[in-house]
C-alpha cells in the first residue's frame, strides 16, 4: 500500500541573500533581528528564524512554552518540529517513521515575510499561518508554503508562519503534566509575540488574521473557543478543518505516554514524576523513532485531547453558551479532499483509490464538519464566509484522479503553483493564474476588513445553505454557488439541524 505524500507535490523554495541594508534590521522586545532581501523576489524582505519561546528541551520538554528571552540571527529557516517530508536521510522515505536529520525539538521559531522597503509605521494587515500535518508533522520550511511570490505580488500584507510542537512532544498527555496539549500554548505564545512585535516589521497588531490548514485549521478553530474572550485577532481562516472534527486522541487513561516511556528506558509507571523526568532526558530521535515505527496494537496516537480548558469535548455546548470568538471567520474545503489522504494498492497508482470511498471520506471527514460549524456559527450570529476549492490543473496534479486534493488550494494562496515542475512540464494556464489571484484577492480583502472587505468583492456571509464561493471549477476563477450544492449530502449525516 502507498499513500500520496505531500512530499510528492512540494515545490522549490525561493532563494535569498544577505544584503547590508539598515531597512533589514528590526528591533523587537526580545532582540534585534536582521532579515534578508529576497534575491528572486526583489520586493520581498524575510526573517527566517525568530524565536518566540525558550528552547523546549531538557526540563522544559513537554512543558508549556516559556516566553523568549534571547535571540538568534534570522537568516535561515529553522528546523522542523518533527519528521516531515521531504526526506533527506539517504534512502529513507516518508513511510519509515524515522525523524529527519534536520528535525529538532528546539523548534519554537517563526518566520516573517514583508514587502521590501516598507516603513515601520506601514500598519499592513498580517496573516498568522499555522501549518498542517495531522498534528504529527509540519514546520515553517515547507516549500509549497513559502509566501514570497504572494507578498511580492500584493505588496499590501505581511505573512507570519510558525512552528509548534507536534506528535508526542506537542501532545504528550502524560500523567505527570498539568497540560496535555502544550502545542496549543505554543501557538498562543507565538500569536502573543506577533501581536506585541509585528508593528516593528510594518504590521498592524490590530489587523491580524489567524489562518491554519488541516491540523492548523482545526487548531485555528480551537482558538476560537479557547480564547474566545481575548482572541488577539480580527478574524480567522480554517482551511479544511474545524474544531468539531473528531479529536485525534481518546487516551484518557494516559497510557500511551507510559507505554513509550517503558520502551525507551523510563519504566516508572508507578511514579508519574520520575517517568516525566526520565523522558525529558531521552534523546529526541529515540522517542520520535519509536513512536513513528511502532505498528503494534493498540496503536499509539498523540494529538489533541479534550482537557476542558483549551480543548473541549462539546463544542456545540460552548457555542450555545456564547463561548465562541465574536470575530468573523472563513471555513473551506477542497472538492476531492480525501484523494491524497487515503491508501490504495500500488498496482493501481494510475487509477487511484475507489472514488466512492474518496467521496464518502471527503463528506464525512471534511464537508459535514464544516456544515455543522456553519450552522453553529449562524445560530450564534457569528459572521462566517465559506468557499470550496475545485480547481484541477495539469501542472499541479500528479495523476488525473487526484482532482482538487487536500491542501492543493495552499499553492494557490501562496503562489507557489507557479514553480511546480515536480510532475509535469506543463506551464500554469491563464485560468489557473487568474484563479490564484482571485483567491489571494478575496483573502486579502478579509484580512483588511473581515466585516466589509469581502462584500466589496461580492462575497457575503453564509447563512444556512447559501452564499458560498467556488474557486477554479471548470477553469472559472470564482463562482457564486448555493451551499446546498456542497452541504446537501450532509442532510441526515451528522448535521445538528436541517437547513430551513
Amino acid at each position: 500500500m502507498q499513500s500520496l505524500a505531500w512530499a510528492s507535490i512540494v515545490l522549490v523554495a525561493s532563494a535569498a541573500q544577505v544584503v547590508a541594508d539598515p531597512s533589514l534590521t528590526v528591533r523587537t522586545k526580545t532582540g534585534i533581528f536582521t532579515g534578508l532581501h529576497n534575491s528572486e523576489f526583489s520586493a520581498v524582505r524575510e526573517f527566517r528564524n525568530i524565536p518566540f519561546a525558550q528552547s523546549p528541551v531538557g526540563p522544559l520538554r513537554f512543558q508549556p512554552p516559556r516566553a523568549a528571552v534571547a535571540f538568534v540571527e534570522a537568516s535561515r529557516f529553522d528546523t522542523s518540529s518533527a519528521f516531515m517530508p521531504p526526506i533527506h536521510n539517504g534512502n529513507q522515505n516518508h513511510s519509515t517513521g524515522l525523524t529527519l536529520q534536520k528535525s529538532s525539538e528546539d523548534c519554537l521559531r517563526l518566520a516573517i515575510w514583508t514587502p521590501y522597503g516598507i516603513s515601520h509605521d506601514a500598519k499592513l494587515p498580517v496573516v498568522f499561518f499555522m501549518t498542517g500535518g495531522g498534528f504529527k508533522t509540519g514546520g515553517v520550511d515547507v516549500p509549497a508554503q513559502i509566501p514570497s511570490a504572494w507578498v511580492n505580488r500584493t505588496q499590501e500584507h505581511i505573512v507570519v508562519t510558525i512552528n509548534y510542537r507536534v506528535n508526542i512532544f506537542g501532545y504528550p498527555n502524560a500523567a505527570g503534566l498539568r497540560n496535555p496539549n502544550p502545542a496549543m500554548l505554543d501557538q498562543r505564545l507565538a500569536l502573543e509575540w506577533v501581536h506585541e512585535n509585528i508593528a516593528g516589521f510594518g504590521g498592524n497588531p490590530e489587523a491580524i488574521t489567524m489562518w491554519g490548514q488541516s491540523a492548523g485549521a482545526i487548531s485555528t478553530d480551537y482558538h476560537n473557543y479557547a480564547f474566545w474572550d481575548n482572541p488577539l485577532v480580527q478574524g480567522t481562516f480554517s482551511q479544511s478543518g474545524t474544531a468539531i472534527k473528531q479529536l485525534t486522541s481518546s487516551d484518557y487513561d494516559q497510557s500511551n505516554f507510559t507505554f513509550v516511556a517503558k520502551h525507551v528506558g523510563c519504566d516508572f509507571a508507578d511514579n508519574s514524576s520520575k517517568e516525566l523526568e526520565c523522558m525529558q532526558k531521552v534523546p529526541m530521535a529515540k522517542i520520535e523513532n519509536f513512536v513513528g515505527q511502532y505498528t503494534g496494537e493498540p496503536g499509539l496516537t498523540f494529538g489533541p485531547i479534550a482537557d476542558e480548558k483549551f480543548i473541549f469535548s462539546d463544542y456545540p455546548a460552548r457555542a450555545a453558551a456564547g463561548k465562541m470568538s465574536p470575530r468573523p471567520a472563513i471555513f473551506s474545503d477542497a472538492a476531492n479532499n480525501d484523494a491524497s489522504l487515503i491508501s490504495w494498492p500500488s498496482s493501481n497508482v494510475t487509477e487511484g483509490p475507489y472514488q466512492p470511498i474518496v467521496d464518502a471520506g471527503t463528506l464525512s471527514g471534511w464537508v459535514c464538519p464544516t456544515a455543522n460549524t456553519s450552522i453553529l456559527r449562524a445560530a450564534a450570529n457569528r459572521i462566517t464566509y465559506r468557499y470550496q476549492y475545485a480547481g484541477v490543473w495539469p501542472n499541479q496534479n500528479p495523476y488525473k484522479w487526484t482532482g482538487s486534493f487536500h491542501s492543493s488550494d495552499l499553492m494557490m494562496f501562496f503562489g507557489t503553483y507557479l514553480y511546480n515542475a515536480t510532475h509535469t512540464s506543463s506551464k500554469p494556464t491563464d485560468a489557473e493564474i487568474k484563479t490564484s489571484q482571485a483567491m489571494q484577492d478575496h483573502l486579502l480583502a478579509f484580512m483588511k476588513d473581515p466585516k466589509k472587505g469581502p462584500a466589496a468583492l461580492g462575497w457575503h456571509p453564509y447563512t444556512y445553505g447559501d452564499k458560498v464561493l467556488r474557486f477554479g471549477a471548470d477553469g472559472i476563477p470564482v463562482q457564486k454557488v448555493s451551499g446546498y450544492d456542497i452541504d446537501g449530502p450532509c442532510f441526515g449525516n451528522g448535521t445538528y439541524d436541517a437547513f430551513p
